[in-house]
């Protein structure tokens, strides 16, 4: 085969810390992970699956990461089952305790931001934290320890707490050309082919060769 296995789980033997996490037995129905987007921790699989927090099925929302993605050891993902009301005098969830629960309608209607959404070929730093209901666009680098408090634009490069936007990889006619071909949805035989000119900035060759399949 000449690209690695996407059904392995761990796909460098000399590196055992590598996985790809599509692959990791009882993955959450409510976690979709694309194909080559690899985690990079000593701990394992369960390392990965603690770092989703709060993530529970009937809150309904979930986690899609693209494919391609580079993650990092730590980096954490906060889901909407950690948010708690604000607009009341308490903001403490009585009713997650069952004494206190059905006292009264809508007690369980807790603020949600919708899912949680990493792009294609998107590089998550040591450390990062990602909040909930925030969209991560394709190509773009999140920088260690980085809290992600709201959308990434595709190809830019965001640090800090909040993180900001320090710059953008690409200037904005280059990301709409590089979003319309989409090298992550090649097959991978296509992309191993395509690798020198997928890894260097020669857009003009890549575009070229996307218009010639």
């Amino acid at each position: 085969m000449p690209f690695p296995d996407p059904a392995a789980l761990f796909p460098m033997p000399d590196a055992p810390s590598v996985m790809f996490i599509r692959n990791i037995p009882d993955l959450p129905a409510n976690v979709e992970i694309g194909e080559f987007t690899y985690y990079d921790d000593p701990l394992g699989p369960d390392a990965f699956l603690a770092n989703i927090r709060y993530h529970f099925e009937f809150r309904g929302d979930r986690l899609r990461i693209g494919r391609y993605c580079a993650i990092a050891t730590g980096a954490t993902f906060v889901m909407n089952g950690g948010n708690h009301r604000t607009a009341g005098i308490s903001t403490f969830p009585f009713p997650i305790f069952e004494p206190w629960r059905g006292k009264w309608d809508g007690e369980f209607d807790f603020p949600t931001r919708g899912d949680t959404v990493i792009g294609n070929d998107v590089w998550i730093g040591h450390d990062a934290l990602v909040m909930p209901g925030v969209t991560v666009g394709d190509g773009a680098i999140i920088a260690t320890r980085s809290v992600v408090t709201r959308d990434v634009p595709p190809y830019a490069i965001v640090g800090g707490n909040p993180a900001q936007v320090i710059r953008t990889r690409f200037d904005e006619a280059t990301v709409e050309r590089l979003l319309a071909i989409a090298w992550w949805d090649w097959p991978p035989e296509r992309v191993t082919e395509a690798i020198e000119l997928i890894s260097q900035a020669d857009v003009d060759a890549l575009e070229a060769i996307a218009a010639r399949r």
